[in-house]
């Protein structure tokens, strides 16, 4: 069910739209770029009609990637997440998984308990960590440059996806240093590319109200803009169905593609819906699945510069985010051997290879591996 009213303005806003319907499906099967107000009459188009649009659209950005193989391959990535502590000072309202100090299970995972995951990873296959944590107020800066330098040295093999734009602020200020120096020493040291972590929604009204101490959305933004400038990749992320606005859903998705065009960084498109168990943050009506898919389906078709867009089968379940793949997602994400910041919400779905092959399969389509980068390795 849709929870989200739209006011007398946003119809108003929306009958300004000039192209018709037919007009408009033909200028998303043609893959030419739609304004925000177009987005906005698109999303309340019937489900199935936007999904076959998304859908269309995927086509278009795959098919010069997959000359020769066709359009009917989907890929995932084998990799892990490593929270490398919980400590935080931020105390976002949407997160269930953060501690202060004072609290007993607080943790900083030491090199050895990194090591013995990565170990497991490696043993099927992996060739990739997500690595984030908490703002934590006390970590020492080498800290983290010899946690990259071992992790780079002894698993060479695995791409380090780690660091948040937010967590990049909160070096900076901690460190003292500017955020240009902070990601060139992570980078040198053995940071591979930058997760979207953070983003929720870049409107900063929203951001207030879920999460105040954090950074503002021209920050995240900015974090994005210098790393893709030293030539470190990165996804862009959305988290919404809490205090948003259909047109601040909207408005994030346009701040996501003006930065792709400024700075062409973002390898993929991944959203997810709010999960409410355990936080602070409340919602009359937890987001539903058609909300779910119609989200998606509008950010495949307004994101018309990034290649790549991930079902969220982690917060909607297997058989939801195999569905996602009829709606404009190419990719099922990650197998992730572990997962604890959405798990601690309340949502614990898991899944092997074999299972995302299965699932990607039964969808009708060919399950292929791939790096951060979107690479085919098998």
């Amino acid at each position: 069910m849709i929870y989200v009213q739209w006011d007398a303005a946003s119809y108003k806003m929306a009958a300004m739209v000039s192209l018709n319907q037919d007009e408009l499906t033909e200028k998303v099967l043609a893959g030419e770029r739609i304004s925000t107000d177009q987005a906005l009459v698109l999303y309340r188009w019937p489900l199935e009609e936007l999904g076959a649009l998304a859908n269309a659209r995927r086509d278009l950005a795959k098919a010069k990637s997959y000359a020769g193989r066709g359009n009917e391959i989907v890929t995932y990535i084998v990799d892990r997440n490593i929270n490398y502590t919980n400590v935080c000072n931020v105390y976002c309202k949407f997160c269930a998984f953060y501690r202060t100090e004072k609290d007993e299970d607080h943790y900083v995972l030491s090199f050895e308990q990194i090591d013995q995951k990565l170990d497991e990873l490696s043993s099927v296959g992996g060739v990739q960590i997500l690595m984030q944590g908490g703002h934590h107020p006390k970590l020492p800066f080498q800290w983290y440059i010899d946690l990259l330098h071992h992790i780079r040295e002894k698993y060479p093999h695995i791409n380090i996806h780690g660091f948040s734009p937010p967590e990049f602020q909160h070096f900076a200020a901690t460190f003292r240093m500017s955020i240009s120096e902070v990601i060139s020493q992570f980078k040198k040291a053995g940071l591979g590319s930058i997760p979207g972590g953070g983003g929720e929604i870049l409107v900063d009204r929203v951001r207030k109200k879920i999460s105040p101490l954090k950074i503002n959305s021209d920050q995240w933004l900015e974090v994005m803009q210098i790393a893709h400038e030293l030539g470190l990749k990165s996804s862009a992320t959305m988290m919404f169905g809490h205090v948003e606005t259909i047109e601040e859903r909207v408005e994030h998705l346009r701040r996501i593609r003006d930065q792709q065009d400024r700075s062409g960084g973002f390898t993929a498109f991944i959203c997810w819906t709010f999960q409410p168990q355990h936080t602070v943050l409340k919602v009359k009506l937890p987001t539903g699945v058609a909300e779910y898919l119609r989200t998606q389906a509008l950010a495949r078709i307004f994101l018309d510069n990034i290649e790549n867009v991930q079902s969220s089968w982690v917060t909607q379940g297997p058989e939801i985010g195999q569905i996602a793949l009829r709606y404009g997602a190419n990719d099922f994400g990650s197998v992730m051997m572990e997962e604890n910041v959405v798990s601690s919400a309340g949502t614990t779905f898991r899944l092997d290879e074999g299972q995302i092959e299965s699932l990607i399969r039964a969808a009708g389509y060919e399950p292929r591996r791939r790096n951060n980068w979107y690479e085919l390795l098998n």
